[in-house]
C-alpha cells in the first residue's frame, strides 16, 4: 500500500509540475513526459527510502 500511495502522489505532483513548467515556457504539455518522470521519481524515492536506516545509530 505504501508503494501505491507513493506512486499516486508522485504521479499527481510531477504531472502538475510538468504542466506548470511547460505553460510558463510556452510549450505544449505532454502527459507521457510527466508520467515517465513520475515513474522514475517513484523508483528513486523508494530506493532512497530503503537505504535510510530505520533505527538510530548508537555511537
Amino acid at each position: 500500500m505504501r508503494v501505491f500511495w507513493t506512486f499516486f502522489w508522485t504521479f499527481l505532483l510531477i504531472n502538475m509540475v510538468t504542466y506548470v513548467v511547460s505553460s510558463m515556457q510556452g510549450l505544449e504539455y505532454h502527459f507521457a513526459t510527466g508520467s515517465t518522470l513520475a515513474i522514475v521519481a517513484t523508483v528513486l524515492i523508494l530506493a532512497i527510502a530503503q537505504l535510510i536506516p530505520n533505527e538510530p545509530i548508537e555511537h
